[in-house]
């Protein structure tokens, strides 16, 4: 593990290369909660996790401010583990789990921001809607179908893969979805790109990145939460 000295020399590098409009989602995940302090301490806010477990252990013991995207596959029945404190759900996938969020949400009367997650990439691991299926949501989240819920945005992940021409069209592609969905309600979040090709995902468009190795260093998957 990374002390905190190599953070804040990552922490800077990292903010000198993303533009001030473009929001960095630092991917804290399997990271203990005193580096998320550390990194908090040099001004960062919003902070990334994939699993609700770990969220779940990491929120109590730090800062109320935090904004906290829960980034990772989300299951139906762990959202109302977090529907009271969460700031915005990247990773909607499904109907299902929209439906299910918007329910949470009510329970605890607040409006908890999502974003579409877009299948882009060609890997069958990864999971997202086709734009399609995205679609139908929107038009029924305009006609006031999730009044608990804010569809602020899109997030995509790509292929991994070093051809970055693949990436590139895979990016773009999402960057063209996000402008469609605009011109029926302008969105605000275009989230894509991570530690290897966010630089790449500004060039096309993203305003949101979600980095965690280049920022924390290699994740320690040996840590029990």
């Amino acid at each position: 593990m990374q002390n905190s000295t190599e953070l804040e020399s990552n922490f800077k590098r990292i903010r000198s290369l993303i533009p001030e409009n473009v929001q960095l989602v630092a991917v804290s995940k399997t990271h203990p909660a005193e580096m998320i302090q550390s990194a908090y301490d040099l001004g960062q806010r919003v902070f990334g996790e994939n699993k609700v477990q770990e969220l779940l252990a990491k929120q109590p013991v730090l800062p109320r401010d935090i904004a906290w995207h829960l980034i990772g596959h989300l299951q139906t029945n762990k959202v109302k583990y977090i529907a009271g404190f969460i700031d915005t759900v990247q990773s909607v996938d499904s109907a299902k789990i929209l439906h299910e969020i918007n329910k949470q949400a009510e329970k605890h009367n607040r409006t908890i921001k999502v974003l579409l997650q877009i299948k882009i990439a060609a890997e069958d691991t990864k999971f997202g809607l086709h734009k399609d299926e995205a679609e139908i949501l929107f038009q029924q989240y305009l006609a006031g179908d999730f009044p608990h819920v804010q569809i602020t945005g899109l997030m995509g992940m790509a292929t991994f893969t070093e051809d970055r021409e693949t990436v590139k069209k895979e990016f773009s592609t999402l960057k063209n979805i996000f402008d469609e969905f605009s011109m029926h309600r302008q969105l605000q979040t275009l989230s894509m790109g991570m530690s290897d090709d966010f630089q790449l995902a500004i060039e096309c468009g993203a305003n949101s990145v979600r980095i965690g190795s280049a920022l924390f260093g290699k994740r320690n998957y040996g840590t029990s939460f």
